[in-house]
């Protein structure tokens, strides 16, 4: 396996975009980040985190997507009245967009590329939250832009954005799961081919529903360089995850309901049995806690998750490796 490279950056501010927006004013996270790691550059080891007692772990209701083999499911530890409760629309105002929309497989991404410099750049795709490829995607992508990357943010939605829980629900469960492969293939394949970013390094991120759908793109994608998956659906079959080559950087919430530490000391112990190079963060916090769109959200664990995330895709896609 290829050996992670993660360097300790300096303290700058943290802007990360959750992909389902910030629990609602009464979940709001104030207490200091905590986080333990488990890092595999040779043999994978885990730390277990336990669950908080507070944390409810009731099944999803009949109506939930089936799951593949090993799949946690669309909602998670929890149903999915609760699941919605879990997440509010982020709120704000964001800088206005620099980037352009492109076709990608009969629909349309939104790209971000670096001001400065000439490809080939790094690039990354980036996969929406629940609400679909909004403006606070849109500002996260040129936020990568800013560090360097060629950012590629994806429609899962085909141009639908959310504007409740209701609807980001909805929206959701219409998702065709091989129409969604197809486009994340797509992606991938649009970063090395255009011209304009003529990647040779590629990585993926995504929160909550997006993060769900970089594990899977780290699943059919054997030349991808680094996926990022931000608390979202796991897969905990072992055979299903040997199919990942490339590092795998998990950040997780001690209080999330939706992804309780349980579900992650599960995925962390099943890419141990894989063989999968990876790096599980946990955070003292709830789910979607690094969205800065909402005042709610919980700046230092934020922080620190975006520290480690700038580290391992510098790391991954910036160094020859």
């Amino acid at each position: 396996m290829r050996a992670m490279h993660l360097s300790v950056l300096g303290i700058g501010i943290a802007m990360t975009v959750a992909w389902m927006g910030m629990a609602s004013a009464d979940h709001a996270c104030t207490a200091p980040a905590s986080a333990a790691a488990t890092d595999t550059p040779g043999p994978p080891s885990v730390t277990p985190v336990a669950a908080p007692a507070s944390a409810p772990n009731s099944a999803p209701p009949d109506s939930a997507a089936p799951r593949a083999r090993g799949d946690t499911g669309l909602t998670g530890a929890v149903g999915e009245e609760e699941f919605k409760e879990l997440h509010d629309l982020p709120g704000g105002k964001v800088p206005p967009a620099r980037g352009i929309m492109v076709d990608l497989a009969g629909t349309h991404a939104y790209l971000s590329l670096p001001e400065h410099g000439a490809p080939p750049f790094p690039a990354v795709v980036v996969v929406h939250e629940w609400w679909g490829l909004n403006e606070h995607i849109k500002y996260w992508s040129d936020r990568l832009a800013a560090e360097g990357y060629a950012a590629l943010a994806v429609d899962l939605f085909g141009g639908k954005v959310a504007t409740n829980r209701d609807s980001a629900m909805a929206y959701v469960r219409a998702v065709d799961d091989e129409r969604a492969l197809a486009i994340l293939r797509a992606a991938h394949e649009f970063l090395a081919s255009d011209p304009r970013i003529a990647a040779t390094r590629r990585g993926c991120i995504g929160w909550c529903f997006g993060g769900g759908w970089a594990l899977q793109q780290a699943l059919v994608t054997p030349d991808l360089d680094a996926a990022v998956i931000y608390y979202g659906r796991l897969v905990t079959d072992v055979e299903r995850l040997r199919a990942i080559q490339s590092p795998v950087l998990g950040v997780f919430g001690n209080r999330d309901r939706g992804i309780p530490p349980e579900m992650v000391d599960e995925f962390a112990a099943a890419l141990v049995k894989a063989g999968v190079e990876h790096h599980i963060l946990r955070y003292d916090a709830e789910h979607a806690f690094a969205n800065p769109s909402n005042p709610n959200y919980d700046r230092q664990a934020a922080a620190a998750a975006w520290m480690e995330v700038r580290a391992f895709l510098a790391g991954n896609l910036q160094t020859v490796r």
